[in-house]
């Protein structure tokens, strides 16, 4: 057998390996991608239009990305209350409250940083 024969034939098995774990790899769903599915579902309930803001200002109190559950909705009492959701979460039990806020809708996100974790604030959304 040739050179030139010996290294095709080289060339077409490494190609069949590549093949063949791309597709192993595209029938199993990667943990990261699962994740972002659930992310998805969350990010349903923040309008598409809201901007996410690290930190807001609430008579005098600031909400922070971070803080506790119970620091935010004390901080935010002077809102008003529209609506509050529970869903599944990666680390656990995701809640979104949404409020009104002087004619400002304000969505907080809450959910665990960690699995059995606190809920905290993972996002704050103006629209």
């Amino acid at each position: 057998m040739s050179q030139a024969a010996r290294s095709r034939l080289s060339i077409l098995a490494l190609a069949l390996v590549v093949c063949a774990l791309a597709i192993r790899e595209l029938r199993v769903v990667p943990d990261a991608f699962a994740a972002s599915r659930d992310a998805a579902s969350s990010a349903a309930a923040v309008p598409a239009e809201a901007v996410s803001v690290p930190s807001l200002l609430v008579a005098g109190r600031e909400v922070r990305v971070g803080d506790t559950a119970a620091q935010a909705v004390a901080s935010l009492a002077s809102a008003t209350l529209q609506s509050a959701s529970d869903d599944g979460g990666v680390a656990g039990r995701r809640e979104t409250r949404v409020y009104d806020l002087e004619g400002t809708h304000v969505t907080v996100v809450l959910e665990p940083f960690e699995v059995r974790g606190t809920l905290r604030v993972a996002g704050i959304y103006l629209n």
